[in-house]
């Protein structure tokens, strides 16, 4: 019987409806335990008297004390289990009925027996009771959060009994994701919130997980929401298992995903956006020249928005005329239009700066009238092709009028104006680039006539040059020189290249006769864009109408207020040519007349040089010649010291042209020698230490006096260095060995040997024999030992 009053108390406790019956009463005993003692005393002796007033019966006895032990187990704990135990034992165990047979032996191990079996039923259902409170309370915290969670997390929730196949739960969240109330929902499938392109795939998704074929449920569909809104939702489900492995429960989170899954595709979006413009702009970088630059631009844009037709339209250096320079589809045979900034749609787009977008070009009053097919094009799309400080020209596409009339959207809008923000900076450094390339091309045809110039003086090869570079520079036919004769008056075609049998005709003009005459006579340019449009000259109109020419300049070669001549330029077909192109012509013009004045200002200097240059040399002579007097040397000592030098000095290769400075640096070796005073100079005897220090510094004067003459400045080395000694024990520098310039060295052994065999006031003259002794003697200490071996070869010689 206890057993199954243990067991029915666990199972009152273990079961949440039951408890929650009693847990009122039970909570004011718990709550107020003096009247839970109240109740347990009356309990009691309640048993008690019921037990007395049965007369003793087992039963009664038996029955009647567990309610307040168990009673004050609850309230209590296993503690008050015990002491109600022990109570109700001590007060009721003596009125447990006794056989006689047994007596009072039987009593009082009954006494014993009952307190000690009421104190262990006592204790240890408190002691059960109060773990299965602990477990129910952490039940009902648990249950508790969950309801929390369920309620009030941001995601919506939902539980799916998947026998019946019906939702049978959800929180106030899924309600918002999907709009309906939670009555709606109950009658609602949740499959049926799918949206029906997605159905298929869901179901099967959903089947996969029910069946166990996979973990779990995950998949990013779409739902129609009861507004009829379609948003996208992440679901993620669970499947509650039984042991079998049937499903009892499905619960599945759902999350709105919309904001993310259109972030997504306005990034999917983006990437074919950045990846048409990479495609673009690889495609550019093909591109050799600006046509195929705009054929690129243009077949690129109507690709990528799939578009019919289009057109490239450029604007004027003036910026007063648009030009379609290039166009495809219904436009393409109106490729070279020029029409006014103020017409069309295209001037919409250069007044605002902004794309202009239409559904219909035929129903804008602004269009192209001249357009012939206007009435076919439907949807059209114009952006700017901008740089960074100015709009080029603007690129248009449109598509047929048809059933469907695709518009353009605001990512077509975007993307095509990237497109011509893009084209409108590769146009603009394509642009420069051909400028830079075609200055680099001026810059080099004017290096080539510079040194044309300055490495020759024959006039003719000059021309040849000019002309050659005139023409091709300039993308001309021909082109031709004429020198003007002051003296005669007479003007004559020079030089000529790109006529038709390229032979200088035998033309003679006078000054302000012809076209070249008046350039002559003006000194200004003659332009004539057309010569067919104008009087023919009398002079130069039939040479120019035999050569087929119909554009036609002459610049007049001016330099320092005299004209040289004229340059002539000409073309066969009338074309416009802007300033810059004029500018270059008369820079052309400008060399071609320095050219002229060089050469005939060479050919007078070239004279006046010679004959200066003759005047130097015989005043270097006569300076020799003093010095030879006043030394008491001969003339024919300068003479033959500078023979025998250059003849060694070309036997060790020293270059033709500095052979003039080593012959006037031997004439002046001795210059130096002006600055020392006659009584040291001219001493017949032995010199002094005191004389030798003065004597020593005629290499310094002879530097002193000649450095400051540009024109004698390189014929410096031998009177420096000719008393130099290749051991360094020379003067007045203490040089030695290869720091000797190689003319001091050779001079420094012809003059010595000369000195030797030479007659002097103090002394006669050496045998040949015996000075030659003395040179390879100081070979390699004096002398240098290569230009001694040459020396000696040179006098067997």
């Amino acid at each position: 019987m206890i057993v199954l009053i243990v067991g029915e108390v666990i199972s009152i406790n273990t079961s949440a409806k039951l408890l929650n019956t009693a847990e009122r009463f039970f909570n004011f005993l718990s709550q107020n335990k003096q009247y839970g003692l109240v109740v347990v005393s009356v309990l009691i002796i309640g048993s008690g008297i019921l037990v007395y007033s049965t007369g003793g019966i087992k039963y009664v006895f038996s029955h009647s004390m567990y309610l307040p032990i168990l009673l004050c187990a609850m309230l209590f704990g296993a503690k008050g289990g015990i002491i109600a135990g022990l109570v109700g034992g001590i007060i009721l165990g003596p009125l447990m009925p006794v056989d006689t047979i047994t007596g009072e032996m039987q009593l009082a191990i009954n006494w014993i027996f009952r307190s000690i079996f009421f104190m262990l039923i006592g204790g240890v259902v408190g002691q059960t009771l109060s773990m299965l409170e602990t477990r129910t309370g952490s039940l009902r915290k648990n249950e508790q959060e969950f309801r929390s969670i369920f309620e009030f997390v941001a995601v919506g929730i939902i539980q799916v009994d998947p026998q019946k196949d019906q939702t049978i739960r959800f929180n106030d969240k899924y309600c918002e994701i999907t709009g309906y109330s939670e009555t709606e929902l109950l009658n609602i499938h949740f499959h049926d919130l799918t949206h029906p392109e997605d159905r298929q795939q869901d179901w099967e998704i959903f089947s996969k997980a029910m069946r166990g074929e996979t973990s779990h449920y995950s998949n990013e569909k779409r739902y129609i929401r009861k507004d009829g809104t379609i948003i996208w939702v992440r679901m993620n489900a669970a499947f509650i298992k039984d042991e079998a492995g049937n499903p009892l429960r499905t619960v599945a989170v759902c999350e709105d995903i919309t904001d993310r899954k259109q972030a997504e595709v306005k990034i999917i979006s983006q990437n074919e956006a950045l990846k048409s413009l990479y495609s673009l702009v690889t495609s550019m970088r093909t591109a050799p020249t600006t046509d195929d630059l705009i054929t690129i631009i243009l077949s690129e844009a109507c690709r990528l928005l799939e578009a019919d037709d289009g057109s490239v339209t450029l604007l004027s250096r003036d910026r007063k005329f648009f030009t379609i320079v290039k166009a495809q589809g219904l436009w393409a045979e109106q490729v070279g239009y020029r029409f006014p900034v103020t017409e069309g749609l295209f001037s919409i787009v250069l007044q605002t700066g902004e794309p202009y977008f239409t559904d219909d070009y035929s129903t804008e009053e602004k269009e192209l009238h001249f357009l012939d097919q206007a009435e076919k094009a439907g949807p059209m799309l114009l952006v700017p092709l901008k740089t960074e400080t100015e709009i080029g020209g603007v690129l248009e596409v449109s598509r047929r009028r048809n059933e469907e009339n695709r518009h353009f959207t605001a990512d077509d809008i975007e993307l095509l104006s990237a497109i011509g923000e893009i084209a409108g900076n590769a146009l603009r450094r394509q642009s420069l680039f051909d400028s830079a390339q075609n200055r680099l091309k001026q810059l080099q045809g004017l290096h080539t006539i510079d040194k044309a110039i300055t490495g020759s003086l024959d006039l003719n090869r000059i021309f040849d040059v000019i002309l050659n570079e005139v023409t091709s520079l300039l993308n001309l036919d021909a082109a031709a020189i004429l020198r003007f004769d002051h003296k005669t008056g007479i003007i004559e075609y020079s030089a000529v290249r790109g006529f038709l049998f390229e032979k200088v005709p035998q033309l003679e003009l006078r000054r302000g006769k012809g076209y070249a005459g008046r350039a002559v006579k003006e000194k200004k340019l003659i332009e004539i864009p057309n010569l067919k449009k104008v009087k023919k000259d009398p002079a130069q109109g039939p040479l120019l109408e035999e050569e087929s020419f119909v554009t036609y300049y002459a610049v007049p070669l001016i330099t320092k207020g005299y004209v040289q001549g004229v340059l002539e330029v000409y073309r066969r077909e009338e074309q416009e040519l802007d300033q810059e192109w004029l500018n270059f012509l008369k820079t052309l013009a400008w060399q071609t007349a320095i050219a002229i004045d060089n050469a005939d200002l060479f050919q007078n200097m070239e004279t006046a040089n010679l004959e200066l240059i003759q005047a130097y040399d015989a005043t270097i002579e006569g300076w020799a010649y003093a010095l030879d007097l006043k030394d008491e040397k001969t003339e024919e000592h300068s003479q033959r010291v500078t023979r025998l030098t250059l003849r060694i000095a070309k036997r060790m290769n020293i270059k033709k042209e500095e052979l003039p400075h080593i012959r006037r640096g031997i004439l002046l070796h001795d210059i130096g020698k002006m600055g020392i005073p006659d009584s040291i100079l001219l001493k017949p005897g032995p010199l002094t230490e005191g004389e030798w220090v003065i004597m020593r510094r005629h290499p310094v004067y002879a530097y002193e006096i000649l450095a400051n003459v540009d024109y004698l400045r390189p014929a410096l080395e031998i009177p420096y260095c000719h008393h130099e000694k290749w051991d360094g024990s020379g003067y007045p520098r203490g040089l030695k060995e290869e720091e000797i310039p190689l003319p001091a060295r050779i001079f420094a052994v012809v003059d010595v040997y000369d000195a030797l065999t030479s007659d002097r006031p103090y002394r006669k003259a050496w045998s040949e024999e015996d000075a030659l002794t003395l040179i390879k003697k100081d070979s390699g200490s004096h002398f240098d030992p290569e230009v001694v071996e040459v020396f000696l070869k040179e006098i067997k010689s």
